[in-house]
């Protein structure tokens, strides 16, 4: 049998998505059928959209979802029909890098995540023009409904308000992660974050509960630095009117920096955090560039400083493990992720799109 949902399908590379009837199937033995309340709007859904990252269009995109349970397969485990969910990135569970808990480098990551299909080749969606790519970072999550893998599945209080915590999921992960499960900066040093976006301003916060007593955060509109300062950074520069390498210098004594996490992907913008490091300084990119993107870096003066470059992925999480730590920082007050979300309906999902790359919005959030 299959089940009719309303979704925003992506049929053309660069276009808007288009809302439309599909069909749902039943969900697998390692799947759970959740009815979506929320789906946070990502840079990622984008860049897809657009063709950066190969997923078969038509597809249904959307990997923030949150939502309750309405069916469970009976392969899975710890989730009972009525739970409240949220959503992450799906992983194969047995290759070498899943068994050693690092599932945000899951060797079979392009095909779980960006795929567009189950393992055996099917997908969870048609229309009456044929298959419909489904099971987008294991959820499809901007539909009413989702046949979703189990691994994606991260069962929350039910206190919770899902339209609040739903970017949870992809974006606030990414950036608090990379500073609480990779960086750990410690307490007293300095830290850095180009772009202040969801993930930047994550990291932000992260930063704060880790006890950075510098906090910088870098970005061309002065809203998003203002929000920053908001929730804890001490310092903020505009990269548009202001010398950023000159004033982290300034900012650190001339000592330069501990820690810089770039979330833009701009090879000038790294480079020019490198030449911001202190001595054993790190930079740590999470933004995500076009495939075949280059950055140079100076290498013969620098020598001395020892310092680092490392991509991090999806905050080097264990979804299961970090979401809920987070969800306890919210509680507490110390992730007050509500201060940068704008809601929109389903039907105006391409306005959340334009609000996000114009910078208006930090998270679009889509409720359903």
């Amino acid at each position: 049998m299959t089940t009719t949902i309303t979704a925003a399908v992506a049929r053309d590379l660069g276009e808007p998505l288009r809302i439309e009837q599909l069909e749902l199937d039943d969900p697998r033995s390692d799947e759970v059928r959740v009815r979506l309340v929320a789906t946070g709007v990502c840079h990622t859904d984008a860049i897809v959209r657009d063709g950066v990252y190969p997923t078969p269009l038509p597809a249904v995109l959307g990997h923030e979802g949150a939502g309750v349970v309405e069916a469970v397969g009976n392969a899975v485990v710890g989730v009972a029909v009525g739970d409240h969910v949220l959503m992450s990135a799906a992983y194969c569970g047995t290759c070498l890098r899943c068994r050693a808990g690092d599932m945000a480098y899951c060797e079979n990551l392009f095909a779980r995540d960006f795929g567009g299909r189950r393992a055996d080749g099917s997908t969870a969606l048609s229309s009456s023009g044929g298959p419909v790519s489904s099971h987008f970072f294991g959820q499809s999550a901007f539909a009413t409904r989702a046949n979703v893998d189990s691994t994606s599945i991260v069962p929350v209080g039910a206190d919770v308000p899902l339209e609040v915590l739903a970017p949870l999921g992809c974006g606030m992960q990414t950036g608090a992660g990379a500073v609480l499960n990779e960086l750990r900066p410690p307490a007293g040093s300095s830290f850095v974050v180009s772009g202040a976006g969801a993930v930047g301003l994550a990291a932000v916060m992260a930063a704060r509960v880790s006890g950075c007593t510098t906090i910088v955060a870098v970005d061309v509109h002065d809203s998003r630095l203002g929000l920053a300062e908001e929730l804890g950074a001490t310092h903020t520069i505009n990269g548009r009117s202001q010398d950023t390498t000159a004033r982290l210098l300034e900012i650190t004594g001339g000592r330069g920096v501990d820690f810089v996490l770039d979330t833009t992907a701009l090879p000038a913008l790294l480079n020019r955090a490198a030449e911001s490091l202190a001595v054993r300084g790190t930079l740590a990119l999470v933004g995500a560039g076009a495939p075949g993107t280059e950055t140079t870096f100076e290498t013969g003066a620098s020598l001395v400083k020892g310092w680092t470059f490392k991509t991090i992925v999806q905050g080097s999480s264990v979804p299961q493990v970090f979401i809920p730590r987070l969800v306890e920082l919210w509680r507490q007050g110390s992730f007050p992720l509500e201060k940068l979300s704008r809601r929109y309906d389903l039907e105006h999902i391409n306005d959340a799109f334009a609000d996000s790359a114009s910078g208006e919005v930090v998270k679009p959030v889509v409720v359903f």
